[in-house]
């Protein structure tokens, strides 16, 4: 049997642009490793996770062409934060002033990243994707987890257009208002951003993954079907290590709004190391063949500000400059994930 391949994608905003080109150096190594020039990421994992910028790079990965085929790169899709992140994260002076810089209101007006959504998914549903896939957000109406799973949307009660899931699971409160959908049943969801409870989704991703038949999905005999840990490559990529230090002496009295921006950092990160904690604690229950089959690679922020929203043409640059930098700094890691990917194809 070859092993599942799952590939969980942190939320980070902006610094989606780090994984984006971490992933795209999966594609290229995997196009020059099989000589396959055309070669898509979607092609090379069994199963697909991520929670707001890594629950949309999850999406464009999977999204099918009107021939059935993958319709975009890992270059197309990091060119999304390249090309459009300066328009997405754009705020008038108007806007600024009515939202005192997102005190009152939401920081950013919703329809730059909506019409750039619109682009690239267009109408495309949910069970169109080619493979599964798992994206997270949040309902605040009923108070509980939303995951949107292509296997669910195969009934039209679960089933939702790609913009909107896209759009749900990066409504980030405070930078932008929640977002009210409607299944294709036409059932009503009101969502925010999945990283206030899953911003680190590789652990959703594996208790998924434990109740699915790849066999059937993939209509392979060569995927086993509700895998467990030992059956399961999984590779989670961050947006970032950010480790702003919160001194005692300036948060001991601190009210509301002083705690808010780093209330957010801390809940973030927080998730994601917790759940890196929780996933390296299973695999160290495995054999020794099997125990190194769980990568977190999480990139250095070197140049690049550590905020989500700071689409400022150089910072644009300065991420993908770190990217690079991790790319290089973890190349052989990187390059015996490719080998495994390739082996388990």
């Amino acid at each position: 049997m070859k092993k599942i391949r799952i590939l969980s994608i942190d939320g980070g905003g902006i610094r989606g642009i780090l994984p984006g080109t971490i992933i795209t150096y999966f594609e290229e190594q995997i196009r020059e490793k099989t000589g396959n020039a055309t070669a898509y990421i979607g092609e090379y994992f069994d199963f697909i996770s991520g929670t707001s910028t890594g629950g949309i790079l999850s999406l464009i990965y999977l999204c099918p062409d009107k021939e059935g085929n993958y319709k975009f790169s890992a270059k197309e899709a990091l060119d999304l934060y390249l090309k459009l992140g300066g328009e997405i994260f754009n705020v008038s002076l108007k806007k600024k002033i009515e939202s005192m810089g997102g005190i009152c209101d939401e920081k950013y007006e919703a329809k730059d990243l909506e019409y750039a959504l619109d682009q690239y998914f267009g109408e495309k549903v949910l069970s169109e994707l080619l493979k599964p896939c798992l994206v997270s957000s949040y309902d605040i109406r009923n108070r509980k987890a939303h995951f949107f799973t292509s296997l669910d949307a195969k009934s039209e009660l679960y089933n939702y257009r790609l913009k909107d899931v896209a759009r749900a699971t990066s409504a980030a409160p405070t930078y932008f208002e929640p977002v009210r959908i409607n299944s294709l049943y036409g059932t009503p969801h009101a969502l925010v951003d999945g990283g206030v409870f899953a911003n680190n989704p590789a652990l959703c991703a594996y208790a998924e993954a434990r109740t699915i038949r790849f066999s059937e999905v993939l209509n392979t005999a060569e995927k086993p079907d509700k895998p467990s840990a030992k059956d399961m490559l999984i590779v989670s990529v961050g947006t970032g290590s950010v480790k702003q230090p919160y001194p005692y002496e300036d948060y001991k009295d601190a009210g509301v709004l002083k705690w808010i921006n780093p209330l957010i950092d801390i809940m973030m990160s927080g998730n994601s190391e917790t759940v890196d904690y929780q996933l390296k604690k299973i695999y160290d229950t495995l054999p020794v063949e099997d125990c190194e089959d769980y990568y977190r690679i999480q990139p250095e922020l070197i140049h690049a500000d550590s905020a989500m929203d700071n689409a400022k043409p150089e910072n644009l640059k300065a991420l993908h400059e770190d990217g690079l930098a991790a790319v290089e700094k973890n190349k052989e890691q990187l390059d015996e994930i490719v080998k495994k990917l390739i082996e388990n194809h």
